[in-house]
Order: structure tokens, then C-alpha cells, then sequence
């Protein structure tokens, strides 16, 4: 296709934000998705997005092309980079992908090209790290042959309202001529409007405080739900009461995973320990949402009362109505319940059961139809489909005088006969 404004756009990792960033860049702009994994552009090709986010009509009408072949983006004008930055078993920044990423894109820029950066990553990343990998890898200098930029991506998997084309886009770049370009570029995909930041330094520390606030607002009300059961009460309850103040955090309590609110926090606290600084209530909120999984797990075995219970933990993905299973912390919680003794049964009609295996060496149930009645069932996950149980669901899945053990407060309004034991966080 004819571009816009002639920029030939490369989006570097097709997963939950690259993808849904490279179709509404293609309604614009001549755009090509590239991405290691050939069985991910198989999918794509075959209108098949694994990450639920995008929809197989979309994926047929769209103007862009996939490849797995680094050469077919050598003729891109401007790459946007959007790899996963996880972290490693010592909770430090792993930037793995972000390294391959420099040193797959050094091999092909020519003078002129323009970089762009949305991987979570903390201050200084972008200038002090990937503009000298790139020059390492293509010989050119940065800043002055080729140019960088950032610009944090703000993607909520399984959010319809909040999508890549109505949120503001923050953008920063190496001088005033790219970020022009990137207000140009992104401004033409957004109706969400563009936001400038002082400099790249700025943007990137806006993205990483942007999940540690959230982070720590979750700590607050989990560690709440830790006070709170002390004296019998129910904090979905009061947060509801709480919730009628008009500047009041609508946040609840919970197990926090995925790969942003459980991971972001400790590239910040890294780049504070690096600097001399402990970062105290970055870490503590950390603390207590990691253990989450095991508070709860011992709550449940105290309710249960019984050396081993047969328990069926309901939801292994890290949020409602997604297939993500990254840093999930139900397995986590899994794990707790099974080494306390008891024997724990998976379902989670989102997730893969294949991807489960492998993760997390989990057999996920393929159906709630014809299960045996347990002993406990555990509301880990928000799914619609769970969410849509009546006291009779409950009560087919459950052995009489069984606990419901509910995490995220779905079932809190049904009517249950009294023999049955309720737990809420």
C-alpha cells in the first residue's frame, strides 16, 4: 500500500502490544510485523491471534504483512521495538530479548532510520544501553547516522475500552526532529492524543512508576485483607463502603501476576539499589503481594480443618477473560495448597493446556461436567464463566458442607445453604 506520509514502519515482536500497535499503525502507514517465533507468524498468517486480543476478521483485512525474516524489514524507514522485559529468577531485569532485539536491527539500519523503543525498561535504558548496541552492531553512530526514541506502551490485555487507539501515547526523542516524527506517527493512530515528555530519561521512568503505583495500591488492600480477617470481616464489603468516598482507590485484594504490575516494580528497585538507594515501600509492596499465594493457601488449609482435602482451583491465567499465563501466581497458589498436603485439580477455560504443561507442569480439566464433588473450590480468576455461577453451580461442585474459598469477592451475593463454609479475602 501507499503509506500516508511515505514512513515505511517495522514493529519488532507481534505479542500483546506489538500486534494490536502494528494493525491500527497499518491503517496509515505501510507496516510490516516481524517476530522470532515462525509458529507465532504462522498463526497470524492464518488469522489466528493466540493472545485472544485481536479478531480473525481483523487479521483478514488488514493492509500489514508478518514475516520471521529479519531481511524483510530492511527497508523500513522507522522499527518499533516491542519485546518482553521480564525478569530472572533473582527478580533482576532480564534484557535478553532487548539485546537480540539491537543486535538483529544493528545488522539492518541504514543512516536516517529511526528506532523506537516501548518495552518497560527503567531510566536510562534506551540512551545508555540500546543506542550503543546499536551502534555496536550496524557501525553507525547514534545520534547523528541513526536516531532512537521511546514511547511506553500502556496495553491492558482483555481491555476493550482502553485500546492502543484511544489511549494518550508519551513519546520522547533523541532531538526535536524524531520526536516530531513520533507526535506525527502516533498522533495519526490515536484519538487518545500524544503526550511529550521532557526527554527519553522521563518517558521511561513515567511507564515504570505507572505499575509500581499500582502494585503497591494492591500491597495496601491485601495486606487490609490480611488485618481484616483478624476480626471476622469481609473486605470486598468494606472497600464497597469505602468505594462511595468520590476520591477513594478503587483497588481490591488479590493475586497479583502477569507481566507488568509483578514485574515492573523490580526494574525500578533496581535502578535504586544501583544508585545507593534501598527502595523500602517499592520492595515491601512487593513482599507482600508475593506472598499472597501462601497467606491464602494457609488460610484455606485452616478453614479445610483436614490433613488432605480434594480442592478444584478455578482460573490459572494472571487476569479475567485472557489466555496469559505469564508469572502466574494460581500456580503459585497450586503449589502452596499441594505441598500443605492437599491434592488440587486445575480448570481455566482461557488458558492453553499445553502452555500450562509447560510452565507450570499442570494438568489444566478440559470441563466442569460430570467432576466429582470436592471438597473446597477456589474462585482464583474472574472469568465470566465463573463469575456466571448460581448457588446450584456451586453445590454440584461441592461436597456437602464444602468451603468456598472466593478471592475475588464473584459469588459474595449468592445464597448459600448454611452447611457450606465461605471464605472471602
Amino acid at each position: 500500500m501507499t503509506s500516508s506520509a511515505g514512513e515505511k514502519i517495522a514493529v519488532v515482536g507481534l505479542g500483546y502490544v506489538g500486534l494490536p500497535l502494528a494493525l491500527v499503525l497499518s491503517r496509515h502507514y505501510a507496516v510490516v510485523g516481524f517476530d522470532i517465533s515462525s509458529q507465532r507468524i504462522a498463526g497470524l498468517k492464518a488469522f489466528e491471534d493466540r493472545s485472544g486480543e485481536v479478531e480473525p476478521a481483523i487479521l483478514r483485512t488488514t493492509t500489514m504483512s508478518f514475516t520471521d525474516q529479519i531481511d524483510d524489514i530492511t527497508r523500513s524507514d522507522i522499527f518499533i521495538v516491542t519485546v518482553p522485559t521480564p525478569v530472572d529468577a533473582e527478580n533482576l531485569p532480564d534484557l535478553g530479548a532487548m539485546i537480540a532485539a539491537c543486535s538483529s536491527l544493528g545488522k539492518i539500519i541504514q543512516p536516517g532510520n529511526i528506532v523506537v523503543f516501548e518495552s518497560t525498561v527503567y531510566p536510562g535504558i534506551t540512551e545508555d544501553f540500546c543506542g550503543p548496541a546499536l551502534e555496536a552492531a550496524s557501525g553507525l553512530r547514534c545520534g547523528e547516522e541513526f536516531f532512537i526514541g521511546y514511547s511506553p506502551e500502556r496495553i491492558n490485555p482483555g481491555d476493550k475500552t482502553y485500546t492502543v487507539d484511544k489511549i494518550t501515547k508519551v513519546v520522547a526523542g533523541q532531538n526535536e526532529a524524531v520526536t516530531a516524527k513520533l507526535v506525527e506517527i502516533y498522533g495519526r493512530v490515536t484519538s487518545g492524543g500524544v503526550f511529550v515528555a521532557k526527554d527519553i530519561k522521563t518517558a521511561e521512568a513515567a511507564k515504570v512508576i505507572e505499575n509500581a503505583q499500582r502494585d503497591i495500591n494492591i500491597a495496601f488492600v491485601n495486606e487490609l485483607a490480611m488485618i481484616f480477617k483478624k476480626i471476622g470481616l469481609n473486605t470486598h464489603d468494606v472497600l464497597e463502603a469505602a468505594n462511595t468516598k468520590w476520591n477513594f482507590l478503587p483497588f481490591t485484594p488479590g493475586l497479583v501476576g502477569g507481566h507488568c504490575i509483578g514485574v515492573d516494580p523490580y526494574y525500578l528497585a533496581h535502578l535504586a539499589r544501583g544508585l545507593g538507594h534501598e527502595p523500602e515501600v517499592i520492595l515491601s509492596g512487593r513482599r507482600i503481594n508475593e506472598g499472597m499465594a501462601g497467606f491464602i493457601a494457609q488460610e484455606i488449609d485452616r478453614k479445610l480443618g483436614k490433613k488432605s482435602a480434594q480442592i478444584l482451583l478455578l482460573g490459572l491465567t494472571f487476569k479475567e477473560n485472557v489466555p496469559d499465563l505469564r508469572n502466574s501466581k494460581s500456580a503459585d497458589l497450586v503449589r502452596a495448597l499441594s505441598d500443605l498436603g492437599h491434592q488440587v485439580e486445575v480448570h481455566d477455560p482461557c488458558a492453553d493446556p499445553l502452555q500450562a504443561k509447560a510452565e507450570y507442569d499442570l494438568n489444566l480439566r478440559d470441563t466442569l461436567e460430570g467432576i466429582e464433588p470436592v471438597d473446597c473450590i477456589v474462585g482464583a480468576v474472574r472469568h465470566d464463566a465463573y463469575s456466571d455461577f448460581t448457588s446450584g453451580t456451586l453445590e454440584s461442585l461441592l461436597t456437602k458442607g464444602g468451603l468456598i474459598a472466593d478471592l475475588k469477592g464473584m459469588w459474595r451475593d449468592i445464597d448459600m445453604p448454611p452447611e457450606y463454609i465461605r471464605w472471602n479475602l
